[in-house]
């Protein structure tokens, strides 16, 4: 276990919420037991998993975490097999729920709630489909308003009380398209607050050259004292008051990356170029959330025929259709 957490930065995200997940659940449950007792005894996985007073998505990461120690432990040779992954174990599974976008006046609702210095906000979540992190990391020297894109280079991070920057979730920098009322919003945004340089290191903070570089970018939103926003000061000063001003009772700032993502899918935006512009490794994922938003097969279809047929003399086309109105 605590060569798991020897693969991360101590002030990592990551070796934050394995910490947890050991200190928490494995290590008291599990802990005392030699690692070949636990490989004869899958039944003692399972136990520990009915015994987990956590919801199925937390449960899960439990799970995550516990399979992923005891598979290093079968490539080290210490253990024959994972008993996690036996058979008898049933892995813990989050609930299924549906994504239910807000709707547009939902989210101009949510705007007009927020301070003045933070409302574009709303328009990078909404219009552009930005995690929280990238929000908060979004710097002049990303956007291109000649070209009409933005270019998502990084993300604000924060443990413990410290922050950083890092590359957007997966590494994966990618552009998306500036539509022009977004554009216009983050220039008067600019124009009313003009951009703070904030200097943060690099990647996780860490004692060796490679981690750590000083990093400066002309941030558009900051916090009042003029540095990084911290995501926990911003959801209980700004976005919740709004949120509840709107009549919302439950939704995050990922709320609006869900209403970005219906909004596209809507227009007929293909999975694939939305899976780009939201920064998904993989096109399942994007299908598997945002599934059930698509328009149905029947309904494009039937858009198709009817565009394709819009300009057509429909009498030279349907000739028994016309006759059989004009008789009716």
């Amino acid at each position: 276990a605590a060569a798991r957490l020897e693969g991360y930065h101590a002030d990592s995200s990551r070796a934050e919420k394995i910490r947890q997940h050991l200190d928490l659940h494995i290590l008291p449950a599990l802990g005392d037991y030699p690692l070949g007792y636990l490989a004869q005894r899958p039944s003692l996985i399972s136990q520990f998993l009915a015994a987990l007073p956590l919801a199925g998505s937390s449960a899960e990461q439990v799970y995550n975490t516990l399979s992923s120690i005891l598979d290093a432990a079968v490539d080290d040779g210490l253990i024959p097999r994972n008993p996690c992954k036996a058979q008898s174990v049933k892995r813990p599974r989050a609930a299924t729920r549906k994504v239910t976008p807000w709707t547009s006046a939902q989210v101009a609702a949510v705007r007009a709630g927020m301070p003045a210095k933070w409302r574009a906000v709303v328009d990078c979540g909404g219009g552009l489909g930005f995690r929280q992190g990238e929000i908060l990391g979004t710097g002049t020297d990303e956007l291109d308003f000649l070209r009409r894109i933005v270019r998502v280079q990084r993300q604000v991070k924060r443990v413990n009380g410290r922050a950083w920057f890092a590359a957007p979730k997966g590494g994966k920098e990618r552009d998306v398209p500036l539509p022009n009322k977004v554009a216009l919003a983050l220039a008067a945004h600019i124009a009313e607050f003009p951009p703070v340089p904030v200097t943060l290191p690099w990647h996780e903070p860490g004692s060796d050259r490679k981690h750590g570089r000083p990093v400066t970018a002309a941030l558009l939103f900051t916090s009042r004292q003029g540095g990084a926003i911290n995501p926990s000061t911003f959801n209980t000063t700004a976005w919740r008051p709004a949120r509840l001003a709107a009549g919302i009772s439950i939704g995050g700032l990922h709320s609006l990356r869900h209403f970005y993502a219906s909004a596209l899918l809507t227009g007929g935006v293909d999975i694939r170029a939305l899976s780009e512009y939201l920064g998904h490794h993989d096109p399942a994922i994007t299908l598997r959330v945002y599934a059930h938003l698509m328009p149905s097969a029947e309904g494009r279809a039937r858009r198709a025929i009817e565009d394709a047929l819009a300009d057509a003399d429909q009498d030279a086309i349907f000739p028994d259709v016309a006759q059989d109105g004009e008789n009716q």
